[in-house]
């Protein structure tokens, strides 16, 4: 795939793939067809096809639990303490390898 950020006021064609990313997933649009006038929002699926992987979700639900592993949401940034026995975790478990 060959990924280039454009304008968003570029033309797309028929068949062409958009790659979209929102909230940490690049959904993969395909444009089946381009419509002869404006059509209404319930009309634009016929238009359009979402081809995106499963894997891309399944990544969002890893770092969803990666997030609220350490920290609560909200709790704000490491302590120093906190910055210290995370150093000393990493350390630990590298010296075991």
């Amino acid at each position: 795939m060959d990924a280039k950020s454009v304008k968003p006021s570029r033309d797309i064609f028929g068949g062409e793939l958009i790659v979209i990313r929102k909230n940490q997933i690049n959904y993969q649009i395909k444009a089946l067809a381009l419509p002869e006038s404006r059509v209404g929002a319930k009309l634009v699926d016929q238009y359009k096809k979402d081809v995106t992987p499963k894997e891309e979700f399944e990544k969002t639900e890893l770092l969803k639990y990666a997030k609220d592993y350490y920290r609560k949401k909200g709790v704000g940034r490491p302590t120093k303490k906190d910055r210290r026995d995370i150093d000393n975790y990493q350390e630990d478990t590298t010296e075991e390898i």
